[in-house]
């Protein structure tokens, strides 16, 4: 996988009508292409704590420069002394319930309080919310959306890799009859933190219940560096390709690795990014990854950079041009 275009602009960013308000930028969650339009679902800091004081949009495109803000999905309370398990909300992931008939909603809530010089607690005690959409039909991707269920939480499940961060990611794909999903925890019980990292969850339906595989634990996709928010896409041939967040790496890259089944998985290899001044200094989170003509697929991902005169950094969403060597297709 290589970058063959890399846009100077971003599609959405603080100057794109809708954007009023959002202090801070766009980071996680997941972009869906249903039919000619494009839906992005993304985090919205709104404002300070950085992090803590969220909400959950939903974005849409007929033409992949013009893009209008559809609706907020959810707001956080923002609560900053760890009292309210939904105080911080991030990464929405639209998931399609074939089984349903309708668009289920995966989301992640923390906790919020103050850091101390021996923890990171702005987000801690992750857990991952299962919403459905009022609207059936592919149709209703939109919702308004209902929760229905915690599907993975910290508990006695927990495996002992998982941190105070709690589930700080989850991404549900569907392989034959099953379905598996990478979730992920950071140990942010130290500071500073040195292990982000994922591990597959598996459950018959996509409402679950879903259980941590009691092996394979944490992946080992990327050995040298950290891994948040994975994103999975089924490729032509039946591959599957993982892209997903490089932490504690250089700025400029995302990380990839693919899979014949869906559970075991290749060692990781990164893309390059190139810097695009006023808007793109550090990579952050992948969207979503759309087949176009000949190889050359079209990534959506956040990324960020910082203002030099308050010293602060705006994630826009962007999207890149790439050109993948993939096998032909295996029916």
């Amino acid at each position: 996988m290589s970058v063959i275009d890399c846009p100077e602009k971003p599609v959405i960013g603080k100057d794109t009508p809708g954007s009023e308000g959002n202090r801070h930028g766009f980071e996680g969650g997941r972009a869906v292409k249903l039919g000619d339009a494009y839906h992005v679902f993304t985090s919205e800091m709104i404002d300070d704590p950085r992090g803590v004081k969220m909400k959950l949009a939903h974005w849409k495109s007929d033409k992949l420069h013009q893009w209008k803000r559809v609706s907020t999905l959810y707001e956080s309370s923002a609560k900053f002394d760890g009292s309210d398990p939904r105080a911080a909300l991030w990464s929405p992931m639209p998931i399609w319930n074939e089984q349903s008939g309708r668009w289920n909603l995966f989301y992640v809530a923390y906790r919020a309080a103050a850091n101390t010089p021996d923890k990171w607690l702005l987000n801690y005690e992750g857990r991952i919310y299962r919403a459905v959409s009022i609207t059936p039909g592919k149709e209703g991707i939109g919702g308004p959306y209902e929760d229905r269920s915690v599907i993975l939480e910290p508990d006695l499940n927990s495996q002992p890799w998982e941190g105070l961060q709690g589930v700080d990611s989850f991404f549900p794909y569907q392989v034959g009859d099953r379905w598996y999903g990478f979730y992920g925890s950071a140990n942010t019980e130290v500071v500073p933190c040195k292990y982000w990292r994922v591990g597959l969850a598996s459950a018959e339906r996509l409402a679950g219940p879903w259980k941590r595989l009691p092996e394979g634990n944490p992946t080992q996709l990327e050995k040298t560096w950290g891994v948040e928010n994975p994103v999975v896409t089924r490729l032509p041939s039946g591959r599957y390709v993982v892209l997903f967040a490089v932490i504690n790496g250089p700025p400029d890259r995302l990380g990839y690795a693919s899979s014949d089944n869906g559970a075991q998985w290749s060692p990781a290899r990164h893309l390059i990014l190139k810097e695009s001044k006023n808007w793109l200094e550090s990579v952050r989170t992948v969207l979503g990854l759309f087949e176009g003509e000949d190889g050359r697929y079209t990534l959506f991902y956040t990324g960020g950079w910082r203002s030099p005169d308050k010293d602060e950094v705006y994630y826009s969403v962007g999207l890149i041009s790439v050109l993948l060597n993939e096998p032909a297709k295996n029916k």
